[in-house]
Formats: C-alpha cells, sequence, structure tokens
C-alpha cells in the first residue's frame, strides 16, 4: 500500500523525480512526461464526473473503474521492466482490464444513434467534457508509443491496448450523454467558407 505522510520531500528540487524502481530521471523524461499525462486524463475523468454522477450513474460507475485503472496504468508506467528482479511483482496492465472497458463500449454503444459526420467537441457539458478527457488520453497513447520506440525502454502491451480503448470509451460515452448522438454536434466540411 502507498503511504503518503510527508507530501514535499524537496528531492525533486533538481528537476528529477523517483520512479517506482528508485531510479532518478528528469522530470521532462519521456516515461515520466507518459505517466503524467496518463495523470492528467485521470483528472480530466475526474472534472467529467462532476456531470455524470447524479444524472448519468451507469457511465460514472464505468468512469470511477477507469479511473482506477488509469493510476495502475500509472504505476505499470513508473517501474519500467529492465529484466531486473524488483523483490516484488509490479502492478501491470491485464487484458481483462481492456475487456471489461470494451464491454463497457459495446453497452453504450448499441443504443446509439448511427453517426454520419465526425463529431465536434460539445453538445452537453458531460459530452464536453468526456470530450477533453478523450483527447488527453490520446496524447497519453502517443507518449506510450513514442516511449515503446525507444530500445532501451520497456512499455506494456496491453497498458498500450487499455489506454487505447479507454480513449475510445470516453468518445462513446460523450455521445451517449448527448442523447445517445442525437444532441451531438457534427461537423460540416467547409461550412464556413
Amino acid at each position: 500500500m502507498v503511504k503518503l505522510n510527508k507530501i514535499y520531500t524537496r528531492t525533486g528540487d533538481d528537476g528529477t523525480t523517483g520512479l517506482g524502481t528508485g531510479e532518478r530521471r528528469l522530470k521532462s523524461d519521456l516515461r515520466v512526461d507518459a505517466y503524467g499525462t496518463v495523470d492528467e486524463a485521470n483528472a480530466c475523468i475526474g472534472m467529467a464526473r462532476v456531470h455524470t454522477a447524479q444524472s448519468y450513474q451507469a457511465i460514472d460507475a464505468m468512469l470511477a473503474r477507469i479511473q482506477n485503472d488509469l493510476f495502475d496504468l500509472g504505476a505499470d508506467l513508473a517501474v519500467p521492466d529492465d529484466g531486473k528482479p524488483l523483490g516484488y511483482e509490479p502492478l501491470r496492465i491485464v487484458a481483462a482490464q481492456t475487456d471489461r472497458v470494451e464491454r463497457d463500449i459495446d453497452l453504450l454503444n448499441k443504443d446509439l444513434r448511427p453517426l454520419k459526420s465526425f463529431v465536434l467537441n460539445g453538445g452537453t457539458p458531460a459530452a464536453a467534457a468526456l470530450h477533453l478527457a478523450r483527447t488527453v488520453a490520446r496524447r497519453a497513447e502517443r507518449l506510450m508509443v513514442a516511449l515503446a520506440q525507444d530500445p532501451a525502454e520497456h512499455v506494456n502491451r496491453d497498458g498500450l491496448k487499455y489506454i487505447n480503448r479507454v480513449s475510445d470509451f470516453l468518445f462513446v460515452a460523450a455521445r451517449a450523454v448527448n442523447d445517445n448522438g442525437n444532441a451531438d454536434v457534427l461537423w460540416v466540411p467547409g461550412k464556413n467558407r
């Protein structure tokens, strides 16, 4: 379990932070940027939940599970697998977590009005907040993919699948809270020329 009894330690005053392995990295390091952006996506979901808690309780419960899983993903990224024994089993995202998100997507998607154009980010306050969370999750995914391209780094493939599916879920959830797609704001190509 995590125990935080002092918030500031001054160890990061030199621009570094500690990974779960104890290794120090610059705060601008791609791995730190990746798990920091996962945390940012989690915060955006927290803001979206302000709008889903009362009116969309089933979606809110799905979002609560995703928020917890995103902490798992951050922990996964913070403890890179370098093949060396750690003395403990690090927390890793597993396929079952992605499978659950896919089931939630399928459940929400079955009632959605089919799309005839791309959706502009907006509609209801809940949808706008979910779209924002989706774009941040996509940025986290891009950073994780970039990190995985470095031969010296390891990124859990199940973690990559998970963050990809989370952004898919956030898109479908945004449509669901937009009156199952009826209140979606659709892109009209060239409308304002």
